[in-house]
């Protein structure tokens, strides 16, 4: 198992990402999929019509999402997407820990260009 930890400059205020992240309608405009999403502590979530599923875990608004993602039936790993206010924008900090080795390319890529890429576009 593997961890990921990256830090992404968005020019968006912290309020505007944490609705983008949170608002099922935000997250099928950037990312041009179906989503399910919801800020209920305990609640399951799908993004991308399904290739990404998991449990939302923790909310504070505007700071800090918490979410656990599934990689089969015996391993999740837990996603934390912490967001830092700057004077240009938010830095964003995503950790995501017991990551499968085998998914670890394609999980780091996606981060980068489909999640934070997406985000990138509609906020820029």
């Amino acid at each position: 198992m593997k961890d990921f930890k990256k830090y992404f400059k968005l020019n968006a205020s912290p309020s505007d990402i944490y609705n983008a992240l949170t608002n099922p309608a935000m997250i099928e405009i950037w990312t041009g999929e179906p989503a399910v999403m919801t800020t209920e502590p305990g609640s399951e979530f799908s993004m991308w019509d399904g290739e990404i599923v998991g449990r939302n875990l923790e909310f504070v608004p505007d700071l800090k999402i918490v979410q656990s993602w599934y990689f089969g039936e015996e391993s999740n790993s837990i996603v934390t997407i912490k967001l830092h206010p700057d004077k240009k924008g938010t830095n964003v900090e995503v950790t995501q820990t017991n990551i499968p080795d085998e998914a670890f390319d394609n999980i780091s890529e996606g981060w980068e260009s489909d999640y934070f890429g997406s985000l990138q576009e509609l906020f820029d």
